[in-house]
């Protein structure tokens, strides 16, 4: 299993398994690194942009272990080992339900990509204990509901309406 330069475990043996369509992949199959950042890797995006920009994942060239600029950051706000939801807390400053986890580190060609994906903060206590995988069947454990079912509640006292004059009439 990958591990953390620390040593601790990631949860998964492959993560390209876990990684999705990169960031920088337009919906017509472009390059937007190449466009957007041509200082950066001159060479590459001189290549992509002799081929029109095309990625060459999406033409079925390379993978995308093999891409120099590839990056995924899940943007699904859920658990991706439990599902929990994350339930935003603006107002308190309270932890996150939700935190980011890195599968990739290091690789063996060391391209350095960014493989990462939400886990609820008790997902990934198990699973930096070295003793859970993200791939598991995995419910959201009594704490985790308990901590959302407060976030909900909260919100629901926000929520509620309240007229001005109830609410002076209170005060007096």
């Amino acid at each position: 299993m990958k591990t953390t330069p620390s040593g601790t475990s990631v949860g998964v043996d492959d993560p390209y398994d876990h990684a999705e369509v990169c960031d920088h992949a337009t919906g017509d199959g472009r390059c937007r690194f190449a466009y957007d950042s041509p200082g950066q890797d001159p060479e590459f995006s001189s290549a992509r942009r002799a081929a029109e920009f095309r990625c060459p994942v999406a033409d079925d060239e390379w993978t995308w272990a093999d891409c120099p600029h590839y990056r995924y950051r899940a943007s699904d706000r859920e658990c991706a080992r439990c599902g929990l939801s994350e339930r935003r807390d603006a107002h308190d400053g309270g932890r996150p339900l939700l935190e980011e986890h890195h599968l990739a580190y290091d690789d063996d060609r060391d391209l350095g990509h960014e493989i990462t994906v939400y886990l609820c903060r008790w997902c990934h206590a198990k699973v930096h204990g070295s003793w859970a995988r993200i791939a598991d069947d995995a419910n959201p454990g009594p704490e985790a509901l308990a901590a959302l079912e407060e976030r909900r509640s909260t919100e629901l006292d926000e929520l509620s309406f309240e007229s001005a004059a109830d609410r002076y009439a209170s005060e007096e």
